[in-house]
């Protein structure tokens, strides 16, 4: 009989984990960590994800006071820009909200020069909502630095390490897709 490591598998070796820590304990270190912007373990991963989440919300929430529009409406101007015009309970649908909520919505934005409502050219009961240029060309300026870092970003990076980072990126995906109905 011959003594086998433990950490050995079938696969190979066993990766070494993060080190064993309270739940609850860890939780609050990120939390304080994210609150009072002090530097990340350089293992965590966990918080990294977290800190990029945080960001992104904020830059959303930025962006938002910029456009001098509200969550729904940016979250509406979002959708009008990236994927073209669309009536009103298509995005109501889209930023699940209730059709009479985007009502209210596009009033803002209309009366803030973001959008305009025409008839449907083919089906004149019913409105459809484009986004006004020069507001989609706002938006495009505020976003653009950012575009352009994530690009230098990836332009740096070696065939290994965007493979990495897809396959790590793409499982995190499926992770906020299980946890979202």
């Amino acid at each position: 009989m011959t003594d086998i490591d433990p950490r050995e598998r079938a696969d190979g070796p066993e990766r070494p984990g993060p080190p064993e820590r309270d739940d609850r304990s860890d939780r609050d270190d990120r939390t304080r960590a994210r609150r009072d912007g002090r530097e990340l373990p350089a293992d965590d991963i966990r918080a990294r994800v977290q800190q990029v989440a945080v960001r992104q919300q904020r830059f959303e929430r930025h962006l938002a006071e910029r456009l001098g529009v509200d969550r729904a409406g940016l979250d509406a101007m979002d959708h009008l820009i990236t994927t073209g015009p669309a009536t009103p309970s298509e995005l109501a649908r889209r930023v699940e909200v209730s059709t009479a909520a985007m009502t209210l919505v596009l009033n803002r934005l209309e009366s803030a020069g973001h959008v305009r409502r025409e008839r449907h050219p083919s089906d004149g009961r019913k409105l459809v909502v484009t986004a006004e240029q020069a507001s989609a060309d706002r938006a495009y300026e505020q976003v653009l630095p950012m575009i352009d870092g994530i690009e230098r970003l990836v332009e740096g990076m070696d065939d290994t390490e965007r493979a990495i980072v897809q396959r790590f990126l793409d499982r995190l995906i499926g992770v906020y897709d299980d946890a979202t109905p």
